[in-house]
Parts: C-alpha cells; sequence; structure tokens
C-alpha cells in the first residue's frame, strides 16, 4: 500500500544570518530525515523547540522545499506536482492566524470551500457536515471575534476538513485550549483517524502524545533519535520504575551516595525553597525499588512513593541522552 506521506531522506538548509559577513554560515534544520505515515494511523512527532518539527510540517504540505531528499503524498511527488500532492492534504495549524474575525464561522468556512473549487451546492453539504464534526453547530452564524479560544481550533479543524483530505498535518492543536476543549479536540482527531485518515500531530503535551498516538517520532537537532510506541521507547530508552521522595537539605555527599547505588541510573533534583523533590530512575527489578526507597528513608527523605516511567520521563531522557553524546563528540 502506498504511504500517505512520505520522506525520504529529506535535508533542509537554511541561511544563518549574522550582523557581520563572517557570522553568516548555514543552518541544517532538517537533516536526513527519512519517515512514513499510513493512512488509519496516527504520528506523533515530538521534540523541543527547533528541533525542526514545524519545517518538517511545511515540507509535508509544500509551503517550503526540501534542499534535498524526496517527498510524496500519496505517491506523488510534492516538489514537482505540488498542486497535485495537496489536493488530499489538509493542515491545520494552532493558533490565532488563518480566520477572519469579522465573518461568521459559516463564511469563513465558505470563503475556504471557494478557495478549493467546491461547487456551491457540495460545498454546502460539506460546510454542515463539518460543523456537525467539530460541535460548532449552532454557533456558525456567530463572528469569530467573539469565539473562544477553543471554539477557534475547532473552526480551524473544519477548515482543514473541508475538502475530506486523506492526510491532515496538525501543528500544536491544542495549544492554549482550556482540558474540556482540548478533551474534545482529542476525541476529533481519534475519530478522523477510525475514519480511515492520515495523521501527523505535533504537540509538546506528552499526555497527549500517548493518548492519540499509534507510532511515535522524537526529534532532535533534525535528525530522529528515537521512534516507536510509548511502551516501546520506554523499555528501549527508560525500563524500569521511577522513585520519588521530598527532601529537606541533603547535600552533595548524600546525593552522590544515592548516585553510588548499583541499580541507580540517574538521580534528578528539583529545588523549590528548602524542599528538595527527588526523582530516581531505578532499574528493574521491583526489589531494587525497595532498596533505594530504604535509602531514602534514611536520609531523611520523606513521601516516598514508586511508580512506572511515563512517556515525558522516556522522552527527556531521550533528549538528555543525545545532547550528552552530541556534547560528548
Amino acid at each position: 500500500m502506498t504511504p500517505a506521506a512520505e520522506l525520504d531522506r529529506v535535508t533542509r538548509l537554511f541561511r544563518a544570518r549574522g550582523r557581520r559577513r563572517r557570522e553568516r554560515g548555514t543552518l541544517t534544520a532538517v537533516d536526513d530525515l527519512s519517515l512514513t505515515i499510513d493512512t488509519g494511523e496516527i504520528v506523533a512527532l515530538l521534540g523541543p523547540n527547533g528541533a525542526g518539527k514545524t519545517t518538517t510540517i511545511k515540507m509535508l504540505s509544500t509551503l517550503l522545499l526540501p534542499s534535498s531528499g524526496a517527498v510524496r503524498l500519496f505517491g506523488v511527488d510534492a516538489v514537482e506536482q505540488p498542486h497535485r500532492a495537496r489536493m488530499r492534504l489538509g493542515l491545520i495549524l494552532g493558533g490565532e492566524r488563518g480566520l477572519y474575525d469579522r465573518l461568521s464561522g459559516r463564511d469563513n468556512l465558505r470563503y475556504v470551500a471557494t478557495l478549493y473549487g467546491l461547487a456551491p451546492r457540495a460545498a454546502g453539504r460539506r460546510i454542515e457536515d463539518v460543523l456537525e464534526q467539530v460541535g460548532l453547530r449552532g454557533q456558525e452564524h456567530e463572528r469569530v471575534e467573539r469565539y473562544s479560544r477553543g471554539m477557534r481550533q475547532r473552526l480551524h479543524i473544519a477548515r482543514g476538513l473541508l475538502h475530506d483530505p486523506t492526510l491532515l498535518l496538525l501543528d500544536e492543536p491544542t495549544i492554549g485550549i482550556d482540558p474540556v476543549g482540548a478533551r474534545a479536540l482529542r476525541a476529533i482527531v481519534t475519530r478522523l483517524r477510525d475514519d480511515g485518515k492520515a495523521v501527523l500531530l505535533t504537540t509538546h503535551y506528552m499526555h497527549e502524545a500517548e493518548q492519540l498516538s499509534d507510532r511515535i517520532v522524537v526529534l532532535n537537532g533534525g535528525r530522529i533519535v528515537a521512534h516507536g510506541t510509548a511502551p516501546e521507547l520506554a523499555r528501549r530508552h527508560l525500563n524500569g520504575s521511577i522513585v520519588e521522595g521530598v527532601g529537606v537539605g541533603l547535600g552533595d555527599a548524600e546525593l552522590e551516595r544515592l548516585r553510588a547505588l548499583a541499580p541507580v541510573r540517574s538521580v534528578e533534583v528539583t529545588t523549590e525553597g528548602a524542599v528538595q523533590r527527588l526523582q530516581v530512575h531505578v532499574a528493574s527489578p521491583s526489589a531494587d525499588g525497595a532498596v533505594v526507597g530504604e535509602t531514602l528513608a534514611n536520609l531523611g527523605v520523606t513521601s516516598v512513593s514508586s511508580r512506572q516511567p511515563t512517556l515525558e520521563d522516556t522522552y527527556i531522557s531521550i533528549i538528555r541522552h543525545t545532547e550528552q553524546s552530541a556534547h560528548a563528540r
């Protein structure tokens, strides 16, 4: 089966501008990136700011040309035939841009329908369908300037769905939305996948990526540094458990004693005034966690508890490891 989207060894360079001529050079935003997205799956693209996520989205949406490599949408070369490639593509951005505040939600959709070349009767049916899908029925006649942030995001999604695309690129769709609105938008994304759509999602919310995605790709420095399902990433990069506790006045000697324990892989300390919150990554088995918990108790640490790693724990471990490796080179 032809993938919905395919990046084949794609690199994107930008000219870095400094105040002086000698400071100018080349910035590699995406570096030899290969990625496929199949219909009926949600792929979450994660990474710190500057990792190359937005550049990747822009190349897949034909807004930006790759410096080298191939971008294909449903087998169509997006560089050679951008108009044909984007016919089955929907781009949904987070934030305030792209809507006309003085128009109603319905009139915004009517305008977009004309850009897609939809016939008036077909456009009317599609507008009714997408308003129903995103839960804006009954508010479509209000001016967008009166919409809440969550309603605006719903309208963004309605606009991206208007021409019934098979591939959807969602760039931080729930940013700045209240929890109720964010949950509703996540339900919409899940339904799109269940309807056979292919979805590429960028987000900084780890619980969102864990809940929605079938596959996770982590970028850093323009390269893929990890990929797989959330459980696979946890087993591969952060196997074991997390022991947490609260301490006061622990010095370097006590922390080094903790780090020296055989089952301990890392110790993270967050200081809030006089209070220290400890997070200890412990290798399996569970008996090792008990040893660490006993040591913490002997050091005067209270509220000791153990849990399994979350995707956020795994993600932070991956990013720190890649950055440490980069500094070591």
